[in-house]
């Protein structure tokens, strides 16, 4: 069924009775060409452009829980490409661009909103960072603005410029940054890969995998053995647990990454704001809510859910930033496991396994990503090279002394 607005209009005079159901529920075949491991947005979006780019249909994606369990389904919905280091930045540009014609590519409404996002400089030399960023996004293909303190103002005249520890000097606008609903990207995509004759199939945990003289040939499941003459692992925050099934460690910690949502308000903030003084970031719903975050938790851990020294932080930064929030109320909080690479940025690789192939390692990044992540793991999956602009996301990157270190914003362990 395509969807349009005379369907909507058509099945609301006749009682609604003529949708379909937006997926199948399949058994799972004995084997398929690739098993794609995880049904979060990047296992989705792979299985999507599997079909829809290189005509590989021969999939099966199997899920633990259900679609949008997991991390696709607990974020704080931001999209941006405001990266400067040139193994990252043509990357998320790629992916913006993806984001910008995903809704009518997909035929389903993500409710992508490109609002813009401004990250906010508190001194003279954070300000020349922040142009030095600019540059490199503009250089690489992307969008821009370097503001001065009137320029922030005019934006966001509720924020706290005088403050006498974070003083506003400057921010750096990206236009076509914004939000995106989190769990409609996993359902689209899961509709688009379903109509191509893609097997999602949920409540299925990977339990081990096939693999016999270095290649991998299948996994186990707790639905069966399913053969693959390729497995594709995409598991978020679940990555270094499913790996060991493999034999493998990678550089990688899980952590949680805590999100809020505040009670309804009237329209107020336009965009995205990070504070550059604190890790706080914010943004407001189609509902009114604030929506926002700001550290990991600082331990290891596979839970979905935080602690309170962590909730005062945040908001003790939330505050600095702009007092007037100092009365809403927070009305629900969740916890998302983040898979920690050792310097912040991800992997979309081969393992030394043949036929075993490996994606993560996105820190706060991932879902911003989805859209990119899942072509270039389709095209590296399809063709066995990567994708040109996700040549450096290598496993073996830090034993070759070729880290990509954004901002230092890995799992920092030398901390806990």
């Amino acid at each position: 069924m395509r969807y349009s607005a005379f369907r909507i209009l058509k099945e609301g005079l006749t009682g609604n009775r003529g949708w379909t159901p937006v997926w199948r529920e399949p058994e799972p075949k004995p084997a398929y060409d690739i098993v794609i491991v995880g049904g979060g947005g990047h296992g989705l979006s792979t299985a999507y452009y599997l079909a829809k780019e290189f005509g590989v249909t021969n999939v099966a994606v199997l899920e633990k829980g259900w679609l949008g369990s997991g991390n696709i389904g607990r974020n704080t919905t931001i999209i941006r490409s405001n990266y400067m280091l040139p193994g990252n930045e043509p990357f998320y540009e790629f992916s913006m661009k993806l984001w910008e014609g995903l809704e009518q590519d997909f035929n389903y409404n993500a409710m992508v909103s490109q609002r813009g996002i401004l990250n906010l400089a508190h001194s003279d030399p954070q300000r020349d960072g922040y142009a030095r960023r600019g540059n490199a996004m503009r250089m690489a293909g992307a969008d821009a603005v370097l503001l001065d303190a009137d320029g922030v103002r005019k934006l966001c005249p509720f924020l706290d410029f005088d403050n006498a520890r974070f003083p506003i000097r400057a921010g750096l606008w990206q236009p076509r940054g914004g939000t995106v609903r989190h769990d409609a990207v996993a359902w689209g995509y899961a509709r688009g890969a379903d109509s191509r004759g893609i097997d999602i199939i949920q409540n299925c945990e990977v339990t081990g995998f096939q693999i016999k003289d270095g290649v991998c040939s299948g996994v186990e499941t707790s639905r069966g053995t399913i053969a693959a003459k390729k497995v594709a692992v995409c598991v978020a925050g679940s990555s270094s647990h499913v790996m060991a099934k493999a034999g493998m460690r990678l550089p990688i910690e899980s952590h949680v990454l805590q999100a809020f949502v505040s009670e309804g308000l009237k329209p107020v903030i336009p965009g995205v704001v990070t504070f550059g003084a604190g890790h706080f970031y914010v943004s407001q719903s189609d509902k009114g809510g604030l929506v926002f975050g700001g550290d990991i938790d600082g331990y290891n851990t596979y839970a979905q859910r935080g602690n309170l020294p962590v909730v005062e932080d945040v908001c003790e930064g939330g505050m600095a930033l702009m007092p007037m929030i100092g009365r809403a109320r927070l009305l629900r909080m969740w916890g998302g496991i983040m898979d920690m690479s050792m310097d912040g940025s991800p992997f979309i690789d081969k393992t030394h396994i043949d036929g075993l192939y490996f994606n993560g390692g996105w820190c706060y990044g991932g879902f911003k990503a989805t859209p990119a992540s899942g072509f270039c793991y389709a095209h590296l999956l399809a063709r066995d090279e990567p994708h040109p602009t996700a040549t450096e996301m290598r496993l073996d990157r830090f034993s070759r002394g070729r880290p990509i270190d954004e901002k230092g914003m890995g799992a920092q362990p030398n901390l806990h």
